[in-house]
């Protein structure tokens, strides 16, 4: 029993990969390193650079309607669907590892949810909007409202603040208010006010207002101001304005983007771009551009004064690729722009070199970050160095993203990436991605989908290419599963050396149509469609998972109609059936291939003639391939097993100290570490909250990556080394502080004693200390305890070593034998510390001020208790002693001679 806790396997989370986005608002801060982001109910802040998380805000029960950050950084807005706005302070760490959260206020600005927010420049105004046309202007900090704007009774969807500079008009109008002032005030000179503050909205309708601040006067702003066209047919979804042009720029889902110019003292507009619904515009390069995004998924750029579109043509993406909100920030040269599949693509802004008549420049995004990779249905480590991961998400395309840590350059987040940073996308299937296999190299790629195909991605991240090498048709329904071989080839051959350009033999596919497919893959690039080699009628159901074995010369299929099949790969023929599992099976494994002898249930079996499955009658079961039959059964789970794979086993002699150990994900979001000899559970992983569909294992570091339902990635690092080290250090330790205190003990070193017996949690030998002090033949003249030198150190303790303390003398106290001794140092305690100490000590941890309260409300009961028994036993001694007087009174004098005769006695 030593043995198994010294050597209990361990593993710890070391990385997430989580959601941090799932639509809605978006918002950067000027210095484009936080990111604001809705996630569901509650509000997170990322930094954009390392994708690192820094706060997640929680939210009042209702999904959040809108959100935004001051330019400053120095508040967050949320507004929720419950009618409530809430105003958070931000207050970044020094090494801005973290953002510190504080709410500030919460109020209920509006009658009906609040939809759009703005702040200004300086971070000192919020403007709201609410779904039933209401507009409001507050001060942040003080939280008073400074404006309201009427309006419509219509949603506000779009709200801008701006500055402009003074027009000729106003400035006539402003040198007659100042002469009008040098003659009031002797004409001294007055400040002159450069500048008017505006805040423009559009609503639903498609009309736009611009409200004056300082005069507190609304002007509308009309396509055709004779006949009062209204600006445009549709909802207003983005305004801008540029103070260089002094002309405004809106867009509306009526598929125009309109710039607007100030002449004659009113704004014309000329309308622009009549392909798409524009969900975003605004100015670049000082005003000089414009960009436009929105239902094609493209950022497009056009000129100003031209009005032509100065990027290149490009066609129109998918829909789950359209733009529905963008935010550009100049002081990084960068546009953010989120998408309908909730990913975050970041553009860089080019410069006017980057644009000439003869080149015009395609706008790709140089870095997409995945909102939330939605239900992740299969992973898989890629490349030699597993630096990277190929995910299968609900979606039809397989995502690859970097899992080997930080490496950003210098300029920010260009070209850099961090861990969960997302690389490429495989595009080519059209409908959900369902399954994912790798070869041995780790640069071949095998996806299965709901489009009935299976394909292989060529994955070079050196040359930045990840192309659809071949793809494979043939099946009449969902292909669920795909396996390549993993044989390693000669270390001097050249598909050894240069595997990008020598694909894997084969891919085995199978499918809902109950049949499995062998692929001959072919030696070049072959896109268009691949017919099938070899195919058989495999199961009677579903076919839900598929593995070669190590040795390339089997492969084994597993379905829902309850069985396991083994396959010759040559002649593609049955070589056995493992029948057994009582419902649909959904994983198999073989074997590693220098895996040592298992025992089994029936005696030893070499370990690599066995092969494992998972099934849904919450089952683990290991087979005998000799003769197909199960050697174990392995039960824990309380749902549906849908994942099972071995733990590395080094190929050296270690292999044979080392346990042979596997690990097994549910659908009861558990991820558990097995011994295969014992059939027993090493420890179980909880770090999900909905079913996990797949699991991985690093080959070198044993580290598992467990996905699932809830969206989330969890990297567990193998910590049973360090468990082990620090297990053997720990009593390493704790031998030799036990051999101190009886030194300490023994040399009457009372102060040092009873600090470590406090440590170790020795309560007897800390009892017995006290009782020899308390019951010392010689006390010291003043003490409380009868040794000066245990004053002193109980007149010193800390907070947490009086706790422990009280919490001795609590046990004590209530055994009538040790309550004298308990009471004694209570008495001490008492006399060495006011009573607010003792009732208010500062505890950490489950130690809290409760705690407190009922360890001195015990105390007090059982002392209750022994007072009112001592004051029994006076009362009975006072009846002793009036009975002892009252007898002498009775007794009848005593003769001389008897008493000389008893004092002859005595002396005798």
């Amino acid at each position: 029993m030593a043995t198994r806790q010294a050597t209990k396997t361990t593993f710890e989370v070391s990385n997430v990969i989580q959601p941090i986005f799932t639509g809605g608002s978006v918002a950067l801060e000027n210095g484009a390193r936080i990111l604001a982001s809705t996630l569901g109910e509650a509000a997170v802040l990322t930094e954009l650079d390392t994708g690192k998380r820094l706060a997640e805000i929680e939210g009042d029960g209702e999904p959040i309607s809108t959100l935004t950050i001051t330019p400053s950084a120095s508040h967050l807005i949320v507004c929720s669907r419950s009618l409530t706005m809430r105003i958070y302070s931000l207050k970044a760490s020094p090494d801005f590892d973290s953002v510190e959260t504080t709410l500030v206020r919460t109020s209920k600005p509006h009658a009906t949810p609040v939809v759009v927010l703005a702040v200004d420049k300086t971070s000192t105004l919020l403007a709201t909007g609410a779904a039933d046309g209401a507009i409001k202007v507050w001060d942040i900090v003080g939280g008073y409202v400074t404006h309201t704007v009427t309006g419509p009774s219509v949603l506000v969807s779009a709200l801008h603040f701006f500055e402009i500079a003074a027009t000729v008009e106003d400035s006539a109008s402003e040198r007659k208010s100042k002469k009008a002032s040098r003659k009031k005030n002797g004409d001294q000179p007055q400040p002159n006010v450069a500048s008017k503050f505006r805040l423009a909205w559009g609503t639903q309708d498609g009309k736009i207002r611009i409200f004056d601040l300082h005069k507190r006067t609304t002007v509308p702003v009309y396509a055709d101001a004779k006949r009062r066209k209204e600006a445009h047919e549709s909802n207003v979804q983005s305004i801008d304005y540029s103070p260089e042009q002094h002309a405004l720029l809106s867009g509306s889902r009526d598929k125009t983007m309109t710039l607007w110019l100030w002449r004659d003292h009113a704004w014309h507009g000329t309308p622009m771009l009549r392909h798409e619904l524009v969900e975003s515009v605004g100015f670049l390069n000082e005003g000089k551009w414009m960009y436009s995004a929105g239902s094609t998924g493209l950022l497009r750029i056009w000129d100003t004064t031209t009005h032509h579109e100065i990027t290149a043509k490009q066609d129109a993406k998918s829909e789950a690729e359209s733009i529905l909100s963008a935010v550009s920030l100049h002081s990084r040269s960068l546009v953010l722009c989120a998408q309908s599949d909730f990913t975050l693509a970041l553009h860089r802004i080019p410069s006017p070199a980057d644009i000439t008549s003869s080149r015009r420049l395609l706008m790709k995004p140089f870095r997409r970050i995945s909102g939330t990779h939605d239900e992740i249905l299969d992973l898989a480590y890629v490349l030699p160095d597993q630096s990277m991961m190929a995910l299968a998400t609900n979606s039809e395309d397989v995502r690859l993203v970097s899992v080997a840590g930080t490496e950003l350059q210098a300029d920010g987040n260009e070209g850099g990436s961090y861990f969960g940073h997302d690389v490429a996308l495989l595009k080519g299937h059209e409908d959900i991605v369902m399954c994912l296999d790798v070869d041995w190299s780790g640069h071949w790629v095998a996806s299965g989908a709901k489009d009935n195909t299976a394909r292989l991605w060529r994955i070079d991240p050196a040359n930045n290419s990840y192309t659809c090498y071949a793809v494979f048709t043939g099946h009449l329904e969902s292909v669920g599963a795909v396996a390549l071989p993993k044989v390693v080839p000669p270390e001097n051959s050249d598909a050894f050396k240069n595997p990008l350009d020598h694909p894997p033999a084969f891919l085995v596919s199978g499918s809902q149509d109950r049949f499995v497919q062998k692929r001959d893959i072919p030696r070049q690039s072959q896109q268009a469609k691949v017919s099938s080699s070899l195919k058989r009628l495999a199961h009677d159901k579903d076919i839900n998972a598929l593995d070669v074995s190590p040795t390339g010369r089997l492969f084994a299929s597993a379905s829902q109609d309850k069985t396991v099949k083994i396959w010759d790969v040559e002649r593609l023929e049955v070589q056995g059936i493992l029948r057994g599992h009582k419902r649909g099976v959904w994983t198999v494994r073989f074997a590693p291939l220098h895996t040592p002898a298992i025992q089994g249930e029936q005696g030893s079996v070499s370990g690599k003639g066995v092969i494992l499955t998972g099934s849904g009658d919450k089952t683990i079961k290991l087979w005998n391939l000799s003769d197909y039959t199960c050697l174990r059964t392995f039960e824990g789970h309380s749902h549906n097993v849908l994942k099972v794979i071995w733990l590395h086993i080094p190929a050296d002699e270690a292999a044979a100290k080392k346990r042979i150990q596997f690990a097994s994900a549910g659908a009861d979001s558990l991820v558990k570490v097995w011994d295969a000899n014992l059939g027993e559970t090493e420890c179980t992983l909880d770090n999900h909250e909905d079913r996990l569909w797949t699991l991985a294992v690093h080959p070198k570091t044993n580290a598992l990556v467990s996905g699932g339902s809830d969206s989330k990635v969890t990297f567990w690092k193998d910590t049973t080394a360090e468990t082990q080290a620090a297990a053997t250090a720990s009593a390493l330790k704790l031998v030799e502080q036990e051999q101190e205190l009886e030194n300490y003990i023994h040399a009457g070193a009372y102060r040092d004693a009873i600090v470590l017996a406090l440590q170790l949690n020795h309560p007897g030998r800390l009892l017995n200390l006290f009782t020899n002090v308390v019951t010392t033949s010689t006390p010291e003249e003043g003490s409380l305890t009868g040794v000066k030198a245990v004053d002193a150190v109980l007149a010193k303790l800390s907070d947490e070593q009086i706790f422990l303390l009280l919490l001795r003398l609590r046990d004590w106290n209530t055994n009538a034998r040790t309550a004298p001794v308990a009471q004694r140092i209570l008495w001490a305690l008492a006399r060495s510390y006011p009573a607010s100490k003792l009732s208010n000590l500062s505890v950490r941890g489950a130690r809290g001020q409760k705690s407190v309260g009922e360890v001195l409300n015990a105390l007090r009961v059982y002392t209750e208790r022994h007072y009112k028994r001592t004051e029994e036993l006076v009362d009975e001694s006072y009846l002793v002693e009036y009975t002892l007087q009252e007898m002498d009174s009775l007794a009848p004098p005593a003769l001389e001679g008897e008493q000389d005769a008893d004092a002859v006695m005595a002396g005798a």
